[in-house]
């Protein structure tokens, strides 16, 4: 049967509002397809010809197959299961005056903050619940309309059209009720099942509630919250499923934390990677000196969304590199290696996009307007392979509701697709085969 991609990628993201929803769902997806998981406290016994994954803090996932033969390297897709939201702080509630309620939040990564006001909004993530052992984490989402965040009206900021510069502390805190409302625990607590006194910790996130759609011309385009980087996260899951046996070892990779830096024990700067790796081949009997020879013949794509052109802000864009939503897949640089693609590596991805039907479009800064930087360079500080930047064109990226192009995510997905099924041959000195 004919995926419909799209439809699959917007009812996953409307079903995973948090990061820990996106790691679990993919946890479960890969269990149903008969893959085994790793605990990182226990020792890990692999099998030629077996399939595994292992998670992190609940929110960051590395999956892999064993080829039954030896292998030659590692075939690696890396994205990120995180997008700007707006966190909750501990002890939330904000009595307004005796008349409302509202909650104290903190804007976490690098947000566009005006969309997020006058939307329904909602609470997910996960919450540390005791129990007579000790304590279990459980995932939440108060699945309703719970808060909006009203902006003031033009009449009592008649400048507002002319700009406006957002203090969180003011600007951002959501209305939840009137004064006297249930505590925001309380609320959460229904939601999965526990007691808010026994609730010893939580992550929690506010979210768009505004459901995904497909609109303009013939279906053109596709919103959604989140598309940045959950279409990356989960196109690189379903290539991975998709593909087929190869001579090198197939790698999917979800981190967390990339809009806040990496620099977390799930993020792409921690070891993660690295230690799941270096254990693979410890397992399978190999010695440190041929693990480091199969990370030249390994190939990484660091996945997240790219600039399209815009409709209305041409000017911003590179007169040339210029990627357009629908247009399929891109293929991103930057001569300060903001992005990690370089001749070998775009290269390669040159050579997988033939082999697998992709389209490949190029993006680039514009030379007067620096661009935010991807995983890929913070990962390959531990795990030295090739590695290319690519993703999928899409507008307004940090909105809470992010636009791109219907069918790209097909596109993302056959080059994950092939990418997984393929091997990097190191022939020679500078010389490389994909097959």
């Amino acid at each position: 049967m004919e995926h419909d991609y799209d439809r699959e990628l917007l009812d996953f993201i409307q079903s995973n509002p948090s990061p820990y929803h996106v790691i679990e769902a993919q946890r479960k997806r890969l269990l149903e397809a008969g893959y085994e998981q790793l605990l990182e406290s226990e020792h890990w016994t692999i099998r030629a010809g077996g399939k595994y994954f292992v998670t992190r803090n609940g929110s960051a996932i590395i999956a892999f197959r064993v080829p039954k033969r030896e292998f030659r390297g590692f075939m690696l897709m890396a994205s990120h299961s995180d997008s700007p939201m707006l966190k909750i702080k501990e002890n939330p509630e904000i009595n307004v005056e005796g008349t409302y309620q509202k909650l104290n939040v903190e804007v976490y990564g690098g947000a566009l903050l005006a969309p997020w006001l006058d939307r329904p909004l909602s609470v997910a993530g996960r919450v540390l619940v005791r129990t007579e052992t000790g304590v279990v984490s459980r995932l939440v989402n108060v699945d309703r309309d719970l808060l909006l965040i009203p902006s003031l009206a033009i009449h009592m900021d008649r400048e507002a059209n002319s700009g406006h510069a957002y203090k969180v502390q003011r600007d951002l805190l959501p209305l939840y009720g009137m004064a006297g409302a249930e505590p925001l625990l309380e609320t959460v607590s229904g939601a999965c099942g526990a007691d808010a006194g026994d609730i010893l910790g939580h992550d929690l996130f506010v979210y768009d509630r505004q459901a995904p759609s497909v609109w303009g011309a013939g279906g053109a385009f596709l919103s959604s919250p989140r598309l940045d980087d959950v279409q990356c996260a989960f196109a690189s899951l379903t290539g991975f499923l998709e593909s087929q046996p190869g001579e090198s070892i197939p790698v999917h990779v979800v981190f967390d934390n990339e809009e806040i830096g990496s620099s977390t024990r799930q993020g792409a700067a921690s070891t993660f990677l690295e230690d799941t790796l270096r254990r693979l081949a410890s397992a399978l009997g190999l010695t440190e000196s041929e693990y480091l020879q199969k990370l030249p013949q390994s190939f990484m794509l660091s996945a997240d969304n790219a600039h399209a052109l815009h409709p209305n802000y041409a000017d911003r864009c590179d007169p040339v590199n210029r990627p357009k939503m629908g247009g399929g897949v891109v293929l991103k640089f930057s001569g300060n290696q903001k992005y990690t693609t370089d001749a070998v590596s775009a290269a390669v991805v040159r050579m997988l996009a033939e082999k697998g039907g992709v389209r490949l479009q190029t993006f680039v800064n514009h030379s007067d307007i620096p661009g935010g930087t991807t995983l890929g360079n913070i990962s390959v500080q531990h795990v030295a392979v090739k590695t290319a930047d690519v993703g999928i064109a899409q507008l307004a990226m940090h909105s809470p509701y992010e636009t791109c192009g219907s069918g790209d995510t097909a596109e993302l997905a056959a080059l994950a697709r092939t990418l997984f099924s393929a091997s990097l041959l190191e022939r020679a000195n500078e010389e490389y085969t994909v097959v």
